[in-house]
């Protein structure tokens, strides 16, 4: 069976090693997302955000060599410590861009001082632009993994 593109929708995981107010504040501060936004290899020379229900948002992505990538949306649900929710839409976006939603939800683990993100983002147009989110946002939860790691 082949998915309609309304129907392509990135769904993953990562567990954090802090408390989940921790995390949503690295999920939600401009402070923390200039340290592990985008994938391995990307800095973030300029960002603004700022995690209120309507407010939008732009962060500037570096890549190691070539010109940057800008990005930006609008918050749509902010739940402190538990869930924030976005719109995701590049600058001069590639032919198969579209704008999608991304969904954080944070739970925590039982037993031990750790959090659970389970990310949404979607509808993607190709299944092509889901697998580049998906490297993205693998890397990212990686590098912030290893902040929190560091942080405690």
């Amino acid at each position: 069976m082949e998915n309609r593109p309304g129907d392509l929708r990135l769904e993953m995981g990562h567990v954090f090693p802090a408390a989940a107010s921790e995390v949503f504040e690295a999920l939600s501060e401009a402070e923390w997302l200039a340290r592990w936004w985008g994938p391995v290899g990307f800095s973030i020379p300029n960002l603004t955000f700022n995690a209120r229900v309507g407010a939008r948002y732009r962060i500037e992505m570096q890549p190691p060599s070539g010109g940057p990538f800008f990005l930006g949306g609008e918050l749509r649900e902010v739940l402190r410590p538990l869930k924030l929710s976005y719109t995701f839409a590049w600058e001069d976006p590639d032919v198969d861009d579209v704008e999608t939603l991304v969904t954080l939800v944070l739970r925590a683990v039982v037993g031990g001082g750790a959090t659970e993100v389970a990310l949404t983002q979607g509808p993607f147009r190709t299944e092509a632009r889901l697998a580049l989110h998906r490297e993205g946002w693998t890397d990212a939860f990686e590098k912030l993994e290893r902040l929190m790691t560091i942080r405690a």
